[in-house]
């Protein structure tokens, strides 16, 4: 007998993280799923060419939720997610990462007596002003199977008092993404994005590639002040291409924050522009945990401008260097780089591209047995 698996989606990054497990469950028949994008976060840009990309079919359900507070927003999944669980009661709900659907729908299925998978599991950045911490701490206090990606999720687990037998090692979903994105664009015609051009301006010259987003980096005029004089400063040496959020962008602006001529500032990419750009790049300088994991993946350095982060195992084992928001410390970290003496890294164990393919058959197992 066929059992049926929820897959919960709210934003793009999700998209890429439940695409390789639905391309896992389309090679087997003891499981069926339905793909339920929570409308968390609404993407124009996700229209067929998007899911034809990462090679899975359009969602099954939408629900509209939208924008407002964090609590508005939980508040809106949770209503909605309940009446889809009641109406035809999955065997199981899957989530991803650490967003509000996350948590709002593992609450509304364990409130339902349906069991919780949590993929990227036990990751702590230990940092409890970040929401996505907390969306981690509740979301793993209610889960039935833990999926990790690293070691630190396994200890994590285990210190707060998990059950062994309830934690999966199994890789990383968002590397089988990323490498399976990587054959894509190795076959595609990519003359049409964005990025191209600009590449092909830079010629064989090195570049470097920035990405931030989070409000504690640009929500605050000093602190982004900072951060944009140390990029100036760092441009001068290294070019780079700064594929700025619309909220980051209008912080530039209204903080009157000059980054000159050296950084080209354009606006967001979708996924495979992106890559195609900073894949090249001769060093990446974020704030984003999943380019953290996919700069490791690839072996391209990355320097994070965070003072913690969720994901050591890219510090510990992988190219990226843990610089925090002091412009000496992410300046010595773009020298050494420059000067031949950044990290080389590796790639963490298991994140070979068969992560989705131990998840689908531990849950096989777990909901047969």
């Amino acid at each position: 007998m066929q059992k049926k698996i929820y897959l919960i989606a709210g934003a793009r990054p999700n998209f890429m993280k439940i695409a390789p497990i639905v391309r896992a469950l389309q090679q087997q028949d003891k499981l069926v799923y339905k793909i339920v994008h929570t409308g968390q976060h609404y993407d124009r840009e996700m229209n067929d060419v998007f899911f034809e990309e990462l090679g899975i079919p359009q969602p099954d359900i939408f629900m509209a939720a939208g924008g407002g507070s964090h609590s508005q927003q939980t508040a809106k999944i949770m209503v909605a997610f309940e009446e889809y669980c009641q109406a035809e009661r999955p065997d199981a709900v899957l989530v991803v990462g650490d967003v509000n659907s996350t948590l709002a729908c593992s609450i509304v299925a364990k409130k339902l007596h349906i069991p919780v998978a949590h993929v990227e599991a036990g990751l702590r950045s230990g940092d409890m002003c970040m929401p996505e911490e907390i969306n981690r701490l509740v979301t793993d206090s209610i889960t039935d199977w833990f999926f990790v990606t690293e070691p630190s999720g396994q200890q994590h687990l285990l210190r707060e008092g998990k059950p062994a037998s309830a934690i999966h090692y199994v890789g990383h979903v968002m590397v089988d993404n990323l490498l399976y994105q990587v054959e894509k664009l190795a076959q595609a015609d990519t003359s049409g994005f964005e990025t191209d051009p600009l590449k092909k301006s830079l010629g064989a010259r090195p570049y470097g590639v920035v990405t931030l987003h989070r409000p504690s980096n640009v929500d605050n005029p000093e602190m982004l002040a900072r951060i944009g004089q140390t990029l100036k400063q760092i441009a001068t040496q290294l070019p780079l291409v700064f594929p700025a959020h619309p909220r980051t962008q209008n912080n530039l602006k209204k903080f009157n924050i000059d980054l000159g001529p050296d950084i080209t500032v354009m606006g967001p990419q979708a996924y495979m522009p992106f890559l195609h750009l900073w894949k090249d790049a001769k060093l990446v300088l974020t704030d984003s945990g999943g380019l953290q994991e996919e700069t490791t993946a690839l072996g391209v350095p990355c320097i994070t401008i965070r003072e913690n982060t969720e994901r050591p195992v890219t510090v510990d084992e992988g190219s990226n260097t843990l610089a925090g928001t002091d412009p000496a410390r992410i300046l010595a970290a773009v020298d050494n780089i420059l000067q031949g003496r950044g990290k080389q890294g590796r790639r963490p164990h298991l994140w070979d591209g068969n992560a989705a393919r131990r998840i689908v058959e531990t849950l096989t197992r777990a909901l047969h047995s």
